[in-house]
C-alpha cells in the first residue's frame, strides 16, 4: 500500500523550495540597495554631499530610501507569505491522502 504522506511530503518540499526563492530574490535585492548606498558613499561622497533642497542632501535621501526599501521588500514578503505560503502550508497539513 501507498504512503499517504508522500505527497504531501513532495508538496512541502516545492513549497520549501518556493519560500527560499522568494527569500533569496529579497536578500539580495536588499544587498544590492544596501551596498550600493554604502559604495556611494565610499567612492563617490562628494555627490552625496550634494544640497538638493534647503537642509536636505543627496546622501540624506538616499539613506531614507534605503530604510523605506527595506521596509517595502518587507512588506513584499509578508504578503507573500500571507497569501501563498500559508494558505498552501495550512491546504498541506489538512490534506487527507
Amino acid at each position: 500500500m501507498a504512503d499517504p504522506t508522500v505527497g504531501r511530503d513532495e508538496r512541502l518540499r516545492a513549497l520549501a523550495r518556493r519560500r527560499g526563492w522568494i527569500a533569496g530574490i529579497l536578500t539580495g535585492a536588499m544587498i544590492v540597495v544596501y551596498f550600493g548606498f554604502i559604495a556611494l558613499i565610499a567612492f563617490n561622497p562628494t555627490l552625496l554631499g550634494r544640497r538638493i533642497g534647503s537642509g536636505l542632501s543627496l546622501g540624506i535621501l538616499l539613506g531614507a530610501m534605503v530604510i523605506v526599501a527595506s521596509w517595502l521588500l518587507t512588506w513584499f514578503y509578508v504578503r507573500w507569505a500571507n497569501k501563498h505560503y500559508d494558505a498552501e502550508l495550512k491546504s498541506i497539513s489538512e490534506a487527507k491522502s
